[in-house]
């Protein structure tokens, strides 16, 4: 019988931007799952501790190293595995998260697994990052790039049919159509399926289109866009608040943390020194 702990913190929630997505994110110290199922593909991986799960008439330990993977409807169970302490993170897709996932990747359907626990660190570091990015409430263009990204290395990499999804085209034509869309609607909330339709390519292959013409990702080509226009904004006197709506972050603390990762200062560093400058020009 499953145990409870008044210390067993868990949090879990649907996302708002893609269909059939939910995830989960547990703190136990003491936690026992009962044999049950899931009308979802799961992917789970550990932060901290380990758990024995039960599968297919065979135990599995998981750890942070591992990634768990499982079918839907396939019978499951599992218990902390001799640690004081089991923080892990999963994400749930149904049917429609299935669909979605398959759409943006270009291919049919999503492949079967056949074993539930994978030994990859760098798997596990990947959807690490990718659930982060939902938990924090990170842009939904970003958020729907890393997912693609990762069920892409999953599903190539340990599907149990080789997965074909068609190659981005090298076209620098197209991708000057998807940079001038980017272009003209950077301060909207732009959506990558969006953008990834105007380019007539699945949201896998507009990825690597950018990757192999622009040397970047789309979500790291819109977010230069949008912090060339702060800057054409701040410099004119704009406040920072009013500049991070205008150019379409989400909020004046995102504004904050793109700028100082990519410049090194921050939004009012860099808007302090250009007061001087516009001081000057309007003097002459």
């Amino acid at each position: 019988m499953a145990r409870t702990d008044k210390n067993n913190v868990t949090r879990y929630w649907w996302d708002s931007h893609i269909p059939g997505l939910s995830l989960m994110s547990a703190d136990f110290t003491s936690h026992d799952y009962v044999t049950h199922t899931h009308d979802a593909f799961v992917i789970a991986i550990s932060e901290l501790g380990s758990a024995k799960i039960k599968s297919r008439g065979t135990v599995e330990t998981v750890h942070s190293t591992r990634l768990f993977v499982s079918n839907p409807e396939e019978p499951q169970s599992s218990s902390m595995a001799g640690s004081t302490r089991w923080r892990y993170r999963s994400i749930y897709l149904t049917s429609a998260g299935i669909v979605a996932v398959a759409h943006g990747l270009g291919i049919e359907e999503v492949p079967y697994f056949t074993k539930n626990v994978i030994d990859d660190s760098n798997l596990v570091s990947c959807f690490g990052s990718l659930h982060r990015a939902f938990e924090a409430g990170a842009d939904p263009f970003l958020r729907h790039e890393l997912l693609i990204c990762a069920c892409e290395r999953l599903f190539r990499g340990h599907g149990s049919a080789a997965v074909r999804m068609k190659s981005a085209p090298r076209d620098r034509t197209v991708a000057r159509k998807a940079i001038e869309l980017i272009h003209a609607r950077f301060a909207e909330a732009l959506l990558l399926s969006e953008l990834a339709a105007a380019a007539g390519m699945s949201v896998f292959q507009l990825i690597g289109l950018f990757r192999r013409t622009v040397g970047t990702t789309p979500h790291v080509y819109l977010t230069h866009v949008r912090l060339n226009a702060a800057c054409r904004l701040l410099r004119l006197g704009h406040s920072i608040a009013e500049t991070a709506a205008t150019v379409g972050f989400c909020d004046q603390s995102a504004l904050t943390r793109h700028f100082k990762n990519c410049y090194g200062i921050t939004p009012m560093q860099f808007a302090n020194a250009a007061s001087p400058a516009r001081s000057f020009r309007h003097r002459n």
